[in-house]
């Protein structure tokens, strides 16, 4: 990509895609540059230093994977449906799910936990308010948002470190989607 063509979005994707690869660490701006084929220079043009790029790239994840997604899904009015849906738009993007379990793994990075801890804050109270749809009260409603986000990311994670565990015939991951709500929902 020419260099004049660059824009902060351009660094912002790399520097996601960076996380996604090798965690926080990846974001690197020598690494970087050579990725999106520029020079330091054109980085510095558009941000101040390695810190705001990764802040930019914290926003643009909790936007993009967070806050758009909750408002979409909000639209749906049957909470099995609005369940099925997140989980079928979770699992869609390989990419997403390894740059999800990088930044869980980082949580401790004082620039990534804050960031990782209100993501999930917020992805927790919308399941908790998604089961609280289906007639759970308030405690049974949390236990079971609990339990499928750790099912979700326990799900990405095997996806990652054994793929044929989570492949098969086709729809097997609709399969397991739809047990995992099995599992956590109404009996």
């Amino acid at each position: 990509m020419p260099k004049s063509k660059l824009r902060p979005e351009d660094w912002i994707r790399a520097a996601l895609e960076a996380i996604a690869e090798n965690g926080i660490s990846g974001v690197a701006v020598e690494a970087l540059a050579l990725r999106v084929g520029a020079s330091k220079g054109s980085f510095y043009w558009h941000f101040s230093d390695r810190g705001a790029l990764i802040a930019a790239a914290m926003h643009v994840w909790e936007e993009t994977r967070t806050n758009a997604a909750i408002r979409e899904l909000q639209a749906v009015d049957d909470p099995r449906d609005r369940l099925q849906k997140l989980l079928a738009n979770t699992f869609r993007n390989a990419a997403a799910g390894r740059l999800e379990l990088a930044l869980a793994l980082d949580s401790s990075h004082p620039m990534v936990g804050p960031v990782v801890r209100r993501v999930t804050s917020r992805r927790l109270a919308f399941l908790t308010e998604a089961f609280g749809d289906l007639g759970f009260g308030k405690p049974g409603a949390r236990r079971r948002a609990v339990a499928m986000y750790s099912m979700h990311l326990g799900l990405l994670a095997l996806r990652e470190a054994s793929r044929s565990a989570v492949r098969g015939r086709h729809g097997a991951l609709h399969t397991y989607m739809s047990d995992l709500l099995d599992v956590v929902g109404p009996e």
